[in-house]
């Protein structure tokens, strides 16, 4: 998934951010407000994490202008500020959460994986599509309850595809979430990374998981007509 952080103190923003990547996720950084407005509106963010007192225009700012235009990004406030009235401020603008300083990374990384699912209408944090399954708290995979071993892009990608199940994701949709929003999109680079992912998931015998629409992107879903074979 693809997470804006907007905090200005760079040791806590590293931090965060190396967590954040670590998790399989992209992150875009900026320490400044106005920067942050820009990112948001240009670029299409599942989940932004943003600090209170920002320079160029703080926080509440922030978040209010990414509501103005209409983004379904989750926003998640950080702040020191820890009275009832902050708190009511920062949830009245539009925040979905609200998490105060200081804080454990392991705490941060729960309430990301809670507005995730959110964000995806998806409550349970096992997704299962057939026979697969993907644990968002352990990071862990299994296919008919052999656990696969995946890089940290792969499981993003497939978290990606069964988030979405039953609903087409394009190459655009797994480039912006998985991907530097300034990096140029290249012609093969997603379908070559499907086709690994694709070599990991898909077991002779059993049913295809993985389908490709040409021209429009791919889709998860179990169709027990389709069998995947040896190749």
């Amino acid at each position: 998934m693809k997470i804006l952080l907007v905090e200005d103190y760079v040791p806590l923003r590293t931090s965060i951010a190396q967590v954040i990547r670590e998790s399989g996720h992209h992150v875009d950084e900026t320490g400044d407000g106005l920067e942050a407005m820009h990112l948001a509106i240009k670029n299409n963010y599942v989940l932004a994490i943003v600090d209170v007192m920002l320079p160029g225009a703080d926080g509440l700012e922030v978040l209010r202008e990414i509501r103005r235009s209409q983004k379904e990004t989750a926003v998640l406030i950080i702040t020191a500020r820890d009275s009832v009235e902050d708190r009511v401020k920062g949830l009245d603008a539009g925040a979905d959460d609200y998490l105060v300083k200081p804080f454990s990374m392991d705490e941060l990384t729960a309430r990301v994986r809670a507005l995730l699912r959110r964000a995806n209408q998806v409550r349970d944090p096992m997704l299962k599509v057939g026979d697969l399954e993907l644990d968002t708290k352990r990071r862990s995979a299994r296919r008919g309850g052999v656990e696969l071993e995946l890089t940290s892009k792969e499981y993003a990608l497939l978290e990606l595809l069964m988030l979405r199940s039953g609903q087409i994701v394009t190459r655009s949709d797994v480039w912006e979430q998985l991907y530097d929003f300034d990096q140029e999109m290249e012609s093969n680079v997603i379908d070559v990374f499907v086709a690994y992912l694709r070599k990991k998931v898909e077991r002779p015998g059993l049913p295809k998981l993985i389908h490709t629409r040409r021209g429009q992107g791919y889709l998860m879903e179990e169709r027990p007509e389709e069998v995947h074979a040896e190749e």
